[in-house]
């Protein structure tokens, strides 16, 4: 396991940090506890010294998991981070309760890297002006955070001014080939690094999509390449390579994920990449560019939708719609995952958006999620939606 140094702290960090948001989880959707702990500790035992998770993460049950997942002595084996939900925070004192509320779910006196979550714009105006400032100096005086830094999800123009607009001691944004412009971006990155802030990468698989579904045209390209290596490789070794980076996260929900990662994670040094190989990461970025319908990362901040529509699973079945050639096949498919013939749930479709809005405000992407549904109902649902749902459920009934 590579490590690298947190400017003003100077805790050496696994490069590699365990994401508890996708964890290893049971056919109803709820966590498998005995599963996801031991891929949790096998990480650790191999040199992962970095975990994060959040308040929301798995319903709520991500936090009180991992209280029990580190005991045995794991806890003390790691840098644990968590975050503030500041979209819940209306007066200054419910900092103080989320705060302590975690504690006690992380059976931990401590966390070592504590997150403003999820800032946007208005966001970080609506906890400054609540005195967020004031919360972090206390809490770090009194031990109960160790390092105080935010999760980003806005646009670019406002990072820089969060950035500087409190001592932080680290910051998490999103980062992988196709998110070079998006949000913080490589310039927001840049300038953290700069102001001496630790910088955490999430999404660097963009939620999975850049691994599950990977189209012929992009497999192509990668078949190119002189040293062989699974997109998922690819897309960490791009991110690492990156010597602004500290800690990229991973939500390992496979052993394999885990066995996989760890082993990348112990020769991906910065600057590692040689040119031939960057510029055909860039030729797989501009394919993808070509093909994908919506930027979805799957990162569930839409959801529950009040409505019942499952919004990162219908647009993970929209792209795949661009990215694969079998249209009939993922239209059975469609009605078969949506329809809930296959996994948990059932009856989560497009067609069931009410055009409320509450998704809009919630999603990091700043996607239009209604106008897209929409054009998910246009091209995958269709009069014949009833009938291809009553087909799946029998067919995969009888397998």
């Amino acid at each position: 396991m590579l490590y690298r140094k947190i400017p003003k702290s100077g805790d050496e960090l696994s490069i590699l940090g365990f994401g508890c948001m996708r964890l290893a989880s049971k056919e109803d959707g709820s966590i498998d506890e005995e599963r996801a702990a031991r891929q949790v500790r096998d990480a650790i035992d191999q040199g992962v010294n970095y975990i994060d998770t959040a308040w929301p993460y798995h319903m709520g049950a991500s936090e009180p998991f991992l209280g029990h997942a580190l005991n045995d002595g794991y806890r003390e084996k790691v840098k644990l981070a968590t975050k503030l939900p500041s979209w819940l925070i209306e007066k200054r004192e419910d900092m103080d309760h989320y705060l302590n509320t975690q504690l006690k779910k992380l059976n931990t006196n401590h966390i070592d890297y504590y997150l403003i979550h999820a800032l946007v714009g208005d966001l970080w105006d609506s906890v400054e002006k609540l005195g967020v400032d004031d919360f972090l100096d206390k809490a770090k005086a009194d031990g109960r955070i160790i390092n105080a830094g935010f999760s980003f999800h806005g646009a670019s123009e406002d990072f820089n001014r969060i950035v500087d607009a409190y001592d932080w001691d680290f910051c998490q944004i999103q980062y992988n080939y196709l998110d070079e412009k998006n949000q913080a971006g490589k310039a927001g990155m840049e300038y953290a690094a700069s102001k001496d802030l630790g910088v955490i990468i999430m999404e660097p698989l963009r939620g999975g999509s850049l691994t599950k579904t990977v189209p012929q045209a992009v497999e192509e390209i990668w078949n190119e390449a002189t040293i062989k290596r699974s997109p998922a490789e690819w897309a960490l070794r791009w991110v690492w390579n990156h010597p602004e980076v500290t800690v990229v996260l991973s939500g390992m929900s496979e052993e394999s994920h885990v066995e996989e990662n760890l082993r990348i994670a112990g020769d991906a040094h910065p600057d590692s990449l040689t040119e031939e190989e960057l510029q055909l990461v860039k030729r797989v970025e501009n394919k993808y560019r070509e093909l994908m319908k919506v930027e979805c990362t799957g990162c569930q901040y839409c959801m529950p939708c009040p409505a019942g529509v499952n919004i990162p699973l219908c647009f993970e079945m929209y792209n795949n719609l661009y990215m694969e050639d079998d249209t009939e096949t993922l239209r059975f498919m469609y009605a078969a995952r949506v329809g809930g013939a296959v996994g948990a749930g059932g009856g989560e479709f497009a067609s069931f958006c009410v055009q409320c809005g509450q998704c809009l405000e919630k999603c990091p992407q700043h996607i239009d999620i209604p106008n897209v549904l929409d054009s998910v109902v246009s091209e995958l649902e269709g009069s014949d939606l009833e009938q291809r749902v009553a087909m799946a459920k029998e067919m995969f009934k009888k397998v």
